[in-house]
Order: C-alpha cells, then sequence, then structure tokens
C-alpha cells in the first residue's frame, strides 16, 4: 500500500503537486475533487493531500472542515506511520482549536493514537458506540476494511499463531464473520480450539542472530598488559 506517490494519481495532479501550481488557490478545487476520488475508491495519495492543507493555510477562507477530517481519516489508515502527525501538524491551530472541527480533531488523535499504539479492541469500541467517530468516517469508502486489512498484515509480521478470539477483538468482528475474514480474506487456516495458524513469512520466521566481536592483536595484548600491571599493583600493595 503506497499511500505517498500512488499509482492512481493522474498526471494533473502531479503537475500541482510539483510545480508553481501548489502556490495557486484556484489548485484547491481539483485537489478537492481527487480526494474525494481517494475517498470513494479507497486508496490514499498523502502527498496530494499535504499539498491541499498547505493551500488552506495560505488561503483560510477556503477551508472545509469536513475536507480537513477525511484528509486525516484517510492518513489513519497508513498506521503505523507518520502520515497522520505529518498532516495534522499542517492545519492552523487557530482553525483547529475551537468549534466541531476541534472536537473531531481531538477524536481523530484519540483514534490514530489507538491504532498506532496496538490497542485495537478499544478502536473498535470507539467506532462502534460514538457517533461522533461514525459521522467522521462516513465518507471513507470502504474505511474499516482497509483498518482491518492492516490489523490482518500487522499481525501476520508478528505471529505464526494466535487465538480466534484475540483476533476477534483486535479486528471488531465476531463469530462467523471473523472465521470468514480470516480464511477467506487472510487465507489462514483454523485449527484445534480456535487456534489461527499464518503461514510463514519473512516477517514472522525466527532468524538465527548472530554476534560478531573483532579484536585484533594489538587491542588483545592491551587487555593482556593492563591485567598484568594491575595484578603486579595489587602485589606491591
Amino acid at each position: 500500500m503506497n499511500g505517498e506517490d500512488p499509482p492512481e494519481r493522474p498526471g494533473s495532479i502531479t503537475t500541482i503537486i510539483n510545480g508553481l501550481e501548489r502556490y495557486n488557490p484556484e489548485a484547491v478545487g481539483p485537489l478537492e475533487a481527487y480526494l474525494q476520488e481517494q475517498c470513494e475508491q479507497k486508496y490514499c495519495d498523502c502527498n496530494a493531500n499535504r499539498t491541499l492543507l498547505k493551500l488552506y493555510q495560505l488561503n483560510p477562507d477556503r477551508i472545509k472542515d469536513e475536507v480537513i477530517t477525511n484528509i486525516l481519516v484517510k492518513a489513519m489508515t497508513q498506521f503505523p506511520s507518520s502520515q497522520f502527525s505529518l498532516a495534522l501538524h499542517l492545519i492552523n491551530p487557530t482553525t483547529a482549536s475551537t468549534g466541531e472541527l476541534h472536537e473531531a480533531l481531538t477524536k481523530l488523535r484519540a483514534l490514530n493514537s489507538q491504532l498506532e499504539g496496538a490497542q485495537y479492541a478499544r478502536f473498535w469500541a470507539n467506532i462502534d458506540g460514538d457517533d461522533l467517530c461514525a459521522d467522521l468516517i462516513a465518507d471513507i469508502s470502504g474505511f474499516e476494511e482497509m483498518v482491518r486489512h492492516r490489523i490482518a498484515l500487522l499481525v501476520s509480521h508478528a505471529f505464526r499463531e494466535v487465538q480466534l478470539s484475540h483476533l476477534e477483538s483486535w479486528l471488531g468482528l465476531d463469530g462467523e464473520e471473523a472465521k470468514k475474514f480470516v480464511t477467506e480474506v487472510c487465507g489462514w487456516s483454523i485449527e484445534g480450539e480456535g487456534v489461527v495458524k499464518i503461514p510463514s513469512n519473512p516477517e514472522n520466521e525466527a532468524k538465527k542472530a548472530e554476534i560478531r566481536e573483532d579484536v585484533n592483536v594489538d587491542q588483545f595484548s592491551r587487555v593482556i598488559r593492563r591485567s598484568w600491571e594491575d595484578v603486579v599493583a595489587a602485589g606491591m600493595a
């Protein structure tokens, strides 16, 4: 998943990002339309979205709160990464300090912190039980699916087997829904008493650690000489 420079980016947006158009207020419209396309088609272009936030800094009269929150929600799907923080720091502090946007940003910070900290069960509890959270992700097609895929990827990097009950809480799924996701989407198998087997991959394979210390003759002789001098000094004391 390339959230920085995705292959879906059209040439017109590349021209804006890499040229003087990135300072042109009229570029706001095309960048907003491109963000909407990202929201509908389940990919993310954090580079282009940061360009839009920079234009909002230069042209505060063009700011749209829902665009800002959509950018942050899209950046959140790239966890664990710095994309959310990079976008957040481009938002004008004055704009972000009051009103509904302030409340939304506070909520999004908490959600992102939970994903970054692997507090997945808390994340899903907030998503399922908070009306504001539901509103914030409403424009992002497949948001929950993208987050689950990301969690599954991270789990596959860390485990060779894991209890299905743990995966249920991490994925925010129960029963047959969890089993279907694990087997059909992830391609993992469920064995015995709800134990999920994850195929080996370069990330979850045990690796033999080799520790090598290179000590040359001069270094070794200095150690021996210092030890002998300490012994002699102790005998003369």
